[in-house]
């Protein structure tokens, strides 16, 4: 698959901390309730850590109490690419940047509570926060 933003595995080592990294591009997790979005209530956008690509909006952003934050829906379909992923034993739907290819998290059909019903259980490192409003 190829990608708007093509770096090489250097480039992405060089721009990147350890940690965003280790979940970017090679599909790690941070721990459980350790993001620094969980919580946030904050309006803005939210966007790929990795390129700045626009992902998710605050006003789909919601409190799922799994540990990380939760979006029921991205704010275009085209921001994301959804994926099967079958490690670990389990079968998941992956989401990545539409514009890097990066590893933001994963997505469940398991929020009634929301007008999709879809969890984008996302791993805060994976984001950076614009916040707007006055």
């Amino acid at each position: 698959m190829t990608f708007p933003v093509d770096k090489t595995d250097e480039q992405w080592r060089e721009e990147l901390t350890p940690e965003e990294y280790a979940v970017l591009r090679q599909a790690g997790t941070e721990g459980p309730w350790t993001g620094e979005y969980n919580e946030t209530k904050t309006e803005g956008v939210y966007s790929c850590r990795a390129c700045g690509h626009e992902l998710f909006r605050s006003d789909t952003k919601f409190d799922s109490h799994c540990g990380w934050p939760s979006f029921y829906a991205p704010s275009s379909e085209d921001n994301v690419i959804l994926r099967e992923d079958i490690t670990l034993g389990m079968k998941r739907v992956e989401v990545l940047c539409s514009s890097c290819g990066s590893h933001l998290g994963h997505v469940f059909d398991d929020a009634p509570q929301t007008p999709t019903g879809d969890r984008f259980c996302m791993n805060s490192v994976s984001l950076r926060l614009a916040p707007t409003g006055d």
